[in-house]
């Protein structure tokens, strides 16, 4: 019996020591990782990340301050420029009306007011030159949706489909940009009847007769 519980005891202690050095051994493994961690080494490692991290996000905000400079520089009167072609629309609208006015046509006075118009319009265009602002050629060119807004269809049986014939409203770009899109009036392809379709068609209307 004694010797019995004995044996439970030392059983019982060894199962404690075992126990013991398995924490022992935890706890040693885990300092040696935590001294891994902090050793000097990957310390420096985990600087060097950090700054690349760093440097990078550092360039691409430069990047983009460099990109929206350049922008401002180069589109900075986008917007002016838009609203000027309205000088240019009226310039047009006041010549074709004055042009087209029976009561005063002819007249010494209104050639001279027509010409006042020519030089200013010379002038303004010359000046949109000057910035990169040039009118969009139409005129007998494919529509293109980038450059051109169809207003209407006129019938042609010698153009293919989508060929400009009018330009409603000059269109312009400024440099690569688009100022306003050309509004035109573009060509819709009539079919001509071929000689036996007007044959069937003259017997039709002799059989009816």
């Amino acid at each position: 019996m004694e010797k019995k519980k004995t044996e439970d005891q030392i059983n019982s202690q060894t199962g404690i020591n075992t126990e013991q050095d398995e924490n022992i051994k935890n706890e040693s493994q885990s300092k040696q990782e935590k001294e891994e961690e902090t050793a000097p080494e990957n310390k420096i490692l985990e600087l060097e990340d950090k700054l690349v991290r760093l440097y990078a996000e550092m360039e691409n905000q430069r990047r983009r301050y460099e990109k929206e400079k350049d922008d401002a520089f180069e589109y900075g009167g986008f917007t002016f420029a838009k609203e000027t072609l309205n000088l240019i629309d009226n310039l047009e609208r006041s010549k074709m009306t004055i042009e087209k006015d029976e009561s005063i046509q002819n007249s010494e006075a209104i050639k001279k007011i027509i010409n006042h118009l020519d030089i200013i319009y010379k002038d303004m265009m010359s000046i949109f030159k000057k910035n990169e602002i040039n009118p969009i050629e139409s005129i007998g060119k494919k529509l293109d949706p980038n450059l051109h807004q169809a207003m209407m269809e006129i019938e042609d049986e010698n153009e293919e489909n989508g060929i400009i014939l009018q330009e409603i409203q000059k269109g312009f770009m400024m440099k690569d940009r688009l100022l306003r899109p050309a509004l035109v009036a573009v060509s819709k392809k009539v079919r001509q009847k071929d000689e036996n379709s007007s044959e069937i068609e003259e017997n039709n209307d002799e059989k009816i007769k």
